[in-house]
């Protein structure tokens, strides 16, 4: 199969965060600050990925503002025609960073919030007086003119307050919220039963998200994500596995998708030695679940099998142990029943999560 232009690219440019999420997205071993790629590597990477064909940079992290030279790896991104958007916890971000981040050519910031109330957001992200930070950073970026997208991660210890999320971003002038349940694979997965909401709090979930668009249609985009658990069809996780977006690791490794070195045994080339378009169009890791060709009984021959692309292949691996198998959100997956086994043992814990003071 040989793969369209990526469309967007994910530059994890750090894994530094002074946050402590408990869904946290970054692997489990963290990469450190000296293993790092420069700024001058970064701004090679963007040439190549324009030259590729991506239109978009996601500069991401833990928190992309942990880098002293932000301002200038946006310059870089926007240098080689790409739109640059800035994903944050804004907790670093004061007046003079929003102004040089603009100057240098960013076009967007979306802005993550961890609940709608104080207590919450400090309990949830393990930082005090980090949502007054927020507070104050989506002022910064709304009066420098950059549109703002709120990215609100929902689950078991939040969602009661999804009116209020919704509210928050209308207050703080979003353009667009994206309502995400946590996806769990890494540090979401530790902490799974503490984190997966019943099927109750899922529909009502749905249902508030339903209203909502309804109300503040054409003021308010609100993008929804659901959790896979109740599910009976996979989602097209990343548009199918190298088929529209890659990342980029702190230290040069280009995966298919943000989570994948979650998967133990797969070996990804490192942009600081081979080219990316030779590892988007030929690496054996892109390859691997590229397609249909790679797919086992029940996905292969599937009607849905190039609409949901074998679902997830992460959490595949994080369920079964098999990143080959077929995704246990199928209904058809031998593995189903798994998910109905943790909706029960989530059912049956406390509140309580992984405490991660001493994983940074």
């Amino acid at each position: 199969m040989i793969p369209a232009p990526p469309l967007a690219l994910l530059a994890e440019l750090t894994h530094r965060c002074p946050l402590r999420c408990p869904y946290c997205s970054n692997p489990m071993e963290l990469a450190r600050a000296a293993a790092e790629m420069s700024t001058g590597e970064w701004a090679d990477i963007f040439g190549q990925a324009a030259r590729l064909g991506c239109l978009q940079v996601h500069l991401s992290g833990g928190e992309p503002t942990a880098r002293r030279d932000i301002v200038e790896i946006t310059a870089a991104a926007r240098a080689a025609g790409l739109y640059t958007n800035l994903i944050t916890a804004g907790v670093l971000l004061d007046a003079g960073l929003v102004e040089r981040l603009r100057a240098a050519g960013l076009d967007h910031v979306q802005l993550s919030v961890q609940d709608a109330q104080e207590g919450g957001a400090e309990r949830i992200g393990g930082m005090k007086g980090a949502h007054a930070k927020k507070t104050e950073a989506a002022g910064l970026v709304r009066a420098a003119g950059l549109p703002l997208t709120l990215n609100a991660v929902v689950h078991r210890q939040n969602l009661h307050n999804l009116p209020d999320l919704i509210a928050l971003a209308l207050e703080w002038g979003a353009a667009r919220i994206e309502v995400a349940h946590v996806q769990y694979y890494g540090w979401a997965l530790e902490n799974r039963d503490a984190l997966l909401p019943t099927r109750g709090q899922l529909d009502a979930a749905t249902a508030i998200v339903k209203a909502a668009r309804s109300a503040h249609q054409g003021r308010l985009v609100i993008d929804y994500v659901v959790p896979d658990y109740h599910a009976s069809r996979p989602k097209p996780c990343m548009g199918g596995w190298g088929q529209r977006f890659l990342a980029v690791a702190p230290g040069g490794e280009v995966l298919p998708c943000h989570a994948a070195q979650s998967i133990t045994g797969m070996v990804f080339a490192n942009a600081r030695q081979t080219p990316l378009a030779a590892i988007w169009a030929d690496d054996p890791a892109f390859q691997a679940f590229r397609g249909t060709g790679w797919m086992p009984s029940p996905c292969r021959g599937c009607e849905h099998a190039e609409r949901d692309w074998g679902g997830c292949r992460c959490q595949a691996f994080a369920l079964t142990g098999d990143a080959a198998a077929t995704d246990p959100a199928c209904a058809l997956s031998p593995y189903h029943h798994l998910l109905a086994e943790a909706l029960e043992s989530a059912g049956e814990s406390g509140f309580r999560y992984r405490e991660f003071s001493a994983r940074r």
